[in-house]
């Protein structure tokens, strides 16, 4: 690979986050900071029970309350309903049918948290009083939690209407060509995998501040979100306004990992009450809330089966997958899954592919995207379904993988469910990962374990992700009459980085700091539109606008200067603040050309790419297991990976490391349990076991990167890559030790948890 030169501040230069400083000095402005003067407080009565016809008795006598000021139920939102908004074909072309999920419950609640009522009060504690005053007659009705248990014949049925907890169907490639595929097929490899229940779990929880101007009609919301506008366009669609009528305002935000892109409830119900009684109303969640009431992730049951030839190369990939919906679709569940099994076959040459997804109800929390949405759950199931395959044909994972992965003179190459992948070496960034954790001297190393009472093992993942979906992302630069950049754009960080990444470019362009430019996220008034952050489709769909709105406006400024430096264009350089004449000392500053320009200075471009981009990679796990105790202990983690043209490394690592985290905690210890009657067990952190600092451990993370085709500055995207090569090679791992430590073959399902893998170990004995 060609050496570069580390550029000051463009794209490639490993620059710290500008916006740290407030942040980690208690100056950042979170929503929970915002209480404008007069503000009531709202608070949700949720329901105790899973599934029960409700009335409730007392509404009036609650109203009549001191300090109360508003009590709403069902009845006083009746016909306003939360979207969903993924509404896909089914596989034999039907539409499916759409349950309705009221603003607030009127005659049935279908799983603990569904929202019964909403009261506004003086304060929080008047409210909360005033929820233990309003009176909730429950009629328990039966509950069905555990999708097997939802799928039987004879079950309760979450939504009797429609006759079945079947919520859609959907499928990919081609069914009749996978058939003959296994038809003459010399061998045959299955697995079924169990991809657990996630609750985000971000460090800042959700909240709001609805505010309603009677005087124009508008309200402005301020909320933490995923993007503005998105969420914009959902209120307006639940309350029937005009997009012009509601300004979402989004300040810092402390996490969101996919579950912060929705609309809940008590956004709307906060904008009602903020009309209706002329004053702002803030509600705010609590941890047990976020539990109970934010979108869940994962939970699908998934069988896997590999068609072989006899040389062992793949013939057909049959994918069947039960997707836990919760009681309600929510507002993009059904598209996780279907996005998710477009990846299937990852990345290996499978020439016959039959995906089928089917969305399950039943009376618990309902799901929606979570880090990597749907990619995670496709690459761990081959991932593992390869392992197994290498195992049962003797070949081993890294013979049984190159034999079976696409070869780089195959790019681009499309795949059996449409995906078509542009550039990648996969055998390469597996050769590097291999060669970084020393995979030649593993079995010595497993030996010396062994000496010690330990089992060793070693996990691969290859993986591939499909992000930064076909679309654009418009940027605005502008350049005031003092001489200030501004960036606005649509997207909205989370933590991310967005504002350093972003003022790169600019500042690259227009020869200033980084620390000169401000950049405007998260104000519906303020930016014309955007698509939010999701799906790694910032940095990828954001930088190649922000780059092209840069040069426009850098143009504008060069010709307004070469009119007044009596000057060619082309001599013409910007560098600190100045427009200069090559060479010479004649020059002016970007103000004295602000200030002379007959309008305000700005460019705006929107970049658009027909064509989702493909960031890929191997992900390596070694660890220890402890037949004892069951404890795992990772002693390697080796991530190398192909994320095209990297524009910060810095912020590139932190994403990386962030998404690794969050897989392995997945792996080995976040567990979400429903009990038979629809309680959840573990709705707190004493209950919900996170992975902490001192479980993770040191990772080696490279890239070895190969530019996009499908995108206008080659970036492939990384936000959710870490999450999506993780889980797998921790699994991986951990059934190598297993097997070669006691002999254990049943497969284990995440999490890995201590007693689980020790239950493993005494089956054997």
């Amino acid at each position: 690979m060609n050496q570069m030169a580390t550029p000051k501040f463009g794209v490639g230069a490993p620059l710290r986050r500008k916006e740290d400083l407030p942040l980690i000095t208690g100056q950042g402005t979170y929503t929970g900071d915002y209480q404008p003067e007069g503000c009531l407080h709202g608070y949700v009565v949720r329901s105790a029970m899973a599934h029960a016809k409700i009335s409730v008795d007392n509404a009036d006598d609650v109203r009549a309350l001191e300090g109360v000021r508003l009590v709403l139920t069902g009845a006083d939102v009746a016909g306003k309903a939360m979207p969903t908004q993924a509404l896909l074909k089914q596989i034999d072309g039907t539409d499916f049918n759409l349950p309705v999920q009221g603003l607030l419950c009127t005659d049935t609640v279908r799983y603990v948290g569904d929202a019964i009522a909403f009261i506004v009060a003086d304060s929080v504690s008047a409210a909360r009083d005033a929820a233990e005053m309003l009176e909730v007659d429950y009629d328990p009705l039966d509950v069905v939690v555990e999708m097997e248990d939802a799928l039987a014949d004879d079950t309760v049925k979450v939504w009797p209407e429609f006759g079945t907890n079947i919520a859609f169907t959907f499928g990919h490639g081609d069914q009749d060509k996978t058939e003959a595929a296994f038809a003459k097929a010399a061998k045959t490899v299955s697995i079924d995998v169990v991809n657990n229940r996630i609750v985000a779990n971000y460090m800042e929880l959700r909240g709001c501040v609805a505010e309603f101007d009677s005087a124009s009609e508008r309200f402005k919301v301020t909320l933490g979100t995923q993007g503005g506008h998105g969420m914009r366009n959902t209120l307006c669609g639940i309350l029937g306004l005009e997009q012009d009528k509601v300004q979402v305002i989004t300040p810092e935000v402390g996490g969101g990992f996919g579950t912060k892109m929705f609309c809940y409830r008590e956004y709307p119900l906060s904008m009602i009450a903020a009309q209706t009684l002329g004053r702002p109303v803030r509600w705010s969640g609590e941890r047990t809330e976020h539990f109970v009431t934010d979108a869940h992730g994962r939970d699908n049951l998934t069988r896997g089966e590999l068609a072989l030839d006899a040389d062992n190369k793949i013939l057909g990939l049959r994918v069947d997958v039960k997707a836990a919906m919760g009681a309600y679709l929510h507002q993009f569940a059904p598209f996780i899954p279907w996005v998710g099994t477009t990846m299937s076959s990852g990345l290996y040459d499978i020439p016959a592919v039959f995906a089928k997804v089917e969305g399950v109800y039943s009376h618990t929390v309902p799901t929606d995207a979570f880090r990597g949405a749907g990619r995670p759950e496709a690459a761990y199931l081959i991932e593992r379904l390869i392992d197994k395959a290498a195992e049962e044909t003797g070949l081993g994972p890294i013979e049984f993988r190159k034999l079976n992965f696409i070869k780089q003179e195959q790019l681009p190459y499309t795949t059996q469910t449409g995906r078509m992948y542009d550039t990648g070496d996969y055998a390469g960034h597996l050769d590097k990962a291999l060669e970084t954790a020393d995979w030649n001297g593993f079995k010595a190393r497993q030996a010396a374990s062994a000496s010690n009472g330990k089992y060793r093992g070693f996990g691969i993942c290859s993986y591939i992700e499909a992000c930064a979906f076909p679309g654009g992302e418009e940027a605005t630069v502008e350049l005031s009459p003092e001489g200030n950049l501004t960036l606005l754009i649509g997207t909205q960080t989370n933590g991310q980085g967005h504002a350093t990444a972003y003022s790169q470019v600019v500042a690259e362009k227009f020869g200033v700091s980084i620390e000169d430019i401000e950049v405007i996220q998260g104000d519906t008034d303020r930016v014309r539109k955007g698509g939010g952050t999701g799906g790694s489709r910032s940095i990828p769909l954001g930088l190649p606008s922000v780059r092209d709105a840069s040069v426009s406006l850098v143009n504008k400024v060069k010709e307004l200067a070469a009119d007044r430096l009596e000057a060619g264009i082309e001599d013409l350089e910007l560098d600190s603040g100045m427009v200069r004449v090559v060479g010479t000392d004649q020059q002016v500053s970007l103000a004295e050309i602000a200030a002379g320009a007959e309008e305000n200075l700005s460019a705006r471009e929107e970049v658009k790419q027909a064509e989702a981009t493909y960031p890929n990679g191997t992900h390596i796990c070694e660890l220890e297991v402890d037949p004892d105790t069951g404890d795992i202990s990772i002693e390697t983690y080796v991530i190398v990976d192909d994320f095209g043209v990297t524009v910060n490394p810095l912020l590139l690592a932190g994403q990386v490391h962030g998404g690794a985290a969050s897989a392995i905690s997945q792996a080995l210890c976040e567990h979400t349990v429903f009990d038979e009657d629809g309680q959840l067990l573990t709705a707190s952190l004493l209950d919900y076991r996170l992975l902490r600092a001192a479980d993770l451990p040191e990772i080696d993370f490279q890239t070895r990167n190969i530019p996009s085709t499908t995108n206008a500055m080659g970036i492939k995207g990384a936000g959710e890559a870490g999450t999506i090569g993780g889980c797998a090679a921790v699994m991986n791992a951990i059934q190598n030790a297993l097997k070669d430590g006691a002999g254990v073959e049943k497969l284990l399902d995440m999490p890995a948890t201590p007693q689980r893998v020790w239950d493993a170990i005494q089956s054997v004995k």
